[in-house]
């Protein structure tokens, strides 16, 4: 992986040098993304930061406390032990001027000094969609997620999210399920997992080249105010966010607050307005949120350079004919007509914002379909990934 600076000093030491200069600054208490831009500017060079005098670092911005702590050698020396421990956990660090870091996230107002990484860094610069909502979806909410992340991730868009429980979880592992690409922004360090149940997932989001991102340093716990200092990472580096469940009061409106203060497009996917967590996305659809239910929804409102570029990709794979070629292949992967009768039956009764019991589906279709006929659909939907069976013998149409 190329981590070059950008108008770095020759050589290798000097590049690392620059690179320890930006993560001493990070480590460095009383220092944040924008106080760290601002001294850097006024230093000239992040090499300096080693170099400069008392007076120098206190003339750059940095509180008095901060400037001894970088003066006295402290920070040059939690930047070099930081640095050993990220590479012998498996992971590595990006800074500001290292041109694998995320030319998106460069644009919003206070970009972390600092991402620590595991996984694919490549990926953090490919078009992406953020999903991000509520940690106790109903059926309907993390079907919708599951679905439209596949969708989505099948057509080469990157899903990022932040792993947290619910609409978090199935976006993710939408992606992973058609052999996607996804991205986890954490509020941890990259070394903490958390919630811990999703330790799998995590591995799997790593092993299938995704990746784990942080601005935080190793064994960062998870503390509540962090959570929203990273929803500006999903959306800054994303070029739009769909919200798919959140209530009033749930941390998915800081995301979409911050997605429309970066001007990106901010999706929404509708939903029972008795259910307390659509609240959120038909608020945002009302102050003009594009209503999204199908995956359609997102690719038409994507910037045209972005799909131009996705569709290339895909022609590249053999995902959809070229354009001379006729209709797009993949495009059509949804059509109902094409299932068995039997399975259309099934699907027909089923519905995405509430499950069915077996025995009520069963009843249903009494007269049109026979136990073991419903047994075989219900076995064929789930595999397509068109049916989610949920504990107890409950169903529900994930589309």
């Amino acid at each position: 992986m190329d981590l070059t600076l950008h108008g770095a000093g020759p050589g290798v030491a000097g590049r690392e040098t620059a690179r320890l200069g930006w993560m001493a600054l990070t480590l460095t208490p009383g220092m944040g993304p924008t106080r760290i831009a601002k001294a850097m500017a006024k230093l000239g060079a992040a090499e300096r930061v080693f170099e400069a005098s008392l007076t120098e670092l206190e003339g750059a911005g940095l509180p008095a406390q901060a400037a001894q702590f970088v003066f006295e050698g402290l920070a040059h020396k939690a930047a070099e032990d930081e640095a050993k421990r990220v590479a012998e956990a498996g992971g590595f660090f990006l800074t500001r001027e290292d041109t694998a870091y995320p030319e998106r996230l460069l644009e919003i107002y206070d970009p972390p000094a600092v991402l620590w990484i595991r996984g694919d860094a490549t990926l953090l610069a490919r078009p992406g969609i953020a999903v991000v909502g509520t940690r106790q979806p109903s059926p309907y909410g993390s079907g919708m997620a599951e679905m439209l992340s596949r969708d989505l991730a099948n057509r080469r868009l990157t899903i990022i999210s932040g792993m947290a429980r619910g609409v978090d979880s199935a976006a993710h592992k939408g992606a992973l399920d058609v052999g996607g690409k996804t991205v986890a922004v954490w509020g941890t360090g990259i070394d903490v997992v958390y919630p811990k149940e999703n330790k799998k997932l995590a591995e799997r989001i790593v092993e299938s080249g995704g990746a784990i991102v942080s601005e935080f340093a190793l064994g960062t716990f998870p503390a509540p105010q962090n959570f929203p200092l990273r929803n500006r990472i999903l959306s800054g580096m994303s070029v739009g966010v769909l919200v798919v469940e959140a209530g009033e009061y749930s941390g998915t409106r800081i995301t979409a607050r911050c997605a429309m203060e970066q001007n990106r497009d901010v999706y929404a996917v509708p939903g029972n307005v008795t259910n307390k967590n659509s609240w959120g996305p038909n608020t945002l659809i009302k102050q003009g949120a594009k209503l999204t239910a199908t995956w359609e929804d997102v690719w038409e409102d994507l910037p045209t350079l972005v799909r131009l570029g996705l569709e290339e990709e895909m022609e590249a794979a053999g995902q959809i004919e070229s354009k001379a070629g006729g209709a797009a292949s993949l495009f059509d992967s949804d059509d109902d007509t094409r299932l068995p009768e039997h399975e259309r039956f099934v699907l027909d009764r089923l519905r995405r914002d509430e499950s069915m019991q077996l025995d009520e589906l069963i009843e249903g279709l009494e007269g049109q379909l026979g136990s073991a006929e419903i047994f075989t659909a219900l076995f064929e939907l789930e595999l397509r990934g068109r049916v989610k069976q949920l504990p107890g013998k409950n169903y529900v149409r994930c589309f």
